[in-house]
Parts: C-alpha cells; structure tokens; sequence
C-alpha cells in the first residue's frame, strides 16, 4: 500500500542539506523519525527541558487525521530523555515548525547533537466527538464509576 502523502514545509536551510529529511528507519516503520535540526550541540541538564526545532513544517488539511509525536525508546530507557510533555499531537490544521519539547529525566546531563533522532512522527486516525451534558448515562457498564484500581492487578 502506498504511504498517504502530507505536505510538508522545509523550514530550516539545514534540513535536506546537511540534515536529512524525516524518514522511517525500516519499512516496517510505522512513524517517521524526526531530527534535531539544530546547528550546534545542545546540553540538557538534569530535570530541564528543551525545545529543539525539526526544521519541518506540515499541512494535514484533514480533520479526521492526527500527527502523534512519540519518543524514542531508546532515549527514554538508556538516558532519560522523554517528550516534555509525555506525547505531542500536531492537529490537522496546525501549520507553524514542529518544535520538539524533550526533557532529561535522567541523572546526567545530555548532549542533543546537529541531526539526531529526537522523535517519532505518527499519523492517526481522529474521531471527532462533542460531548451531550445528560444527568445519568443510557446505559451503566459492569465496571461503572471504579477506577484506579478497581479492576485489580491481574
């Protein structure tokens, strides 16, 4: 099946030329990986954050469409960098540079160099819903109202 196409701005002289383009790692990529689009090192320190540049920018036009900004698995396990705040959704009609909050929840400071991969970029599928005020629900559920916890451990 061929990859639906989103139209994408190079916003950085860097990407493309110096800094490849996004891309999948493999063909089994389900997200595209986005690069630090960055023209010097940046250190993060322990419990900070930064917002690094991607040097693109896109148009979804499709409200029924949704971009996820995912960490890397990598980063988070080995060094303590997470997405700042947990995933990042870029709505269809969002158009400015996507800029990638990462924080260090690490104990060592880390070194963010020009073109490494910071993120994952994954397009959903949205429902778009409203929600109906009512004072009970049509139907009650087994579970009901029990949360944190409620359904045990295992």
């Amino acid at each position: 099946m061929k990859p639906r196409e989103i139209e994408t701005k190079i916003m950085s002289p860097l990407l493309g030329s110096t800094i490849p383009l996004p891309s999948r790692a493999t063909d089994g990529s389900a997200a595209l990986d986005l690069r630090a689009c960055i023209d010097v090192p940046t250190t993060i320190q322990p419990g900070d954050t930064a917002i690094i540049p991607s040097g693109i920018a896109i148009s979804i036009h499709d409200p029924a469409l949704v971009a996820i900004l995912a960490p890397r698995s990598g980063l988070g396990i080995r060094h303590g960098i997470v997405l700042a705040n947990a995933i990042g959704v870029i709505d269809s009609d969002y158009q400015g540079e996507i800029m990638v909050g990462l924080r260090n929840q690490g104990e060592v400071p880390y070194t963010v160099t020009p073109g490494e991969r910071i993120c994952q970029m994954l397009f959903m599928p949205v429902v778009q819903a409203d929600l109906r005020v009512v004072e009970a629900f049509s139907e009650e559920s087994v579970r009901g109202s029990g949360g944190l916890g409620s359904t045990g451990k295992h």
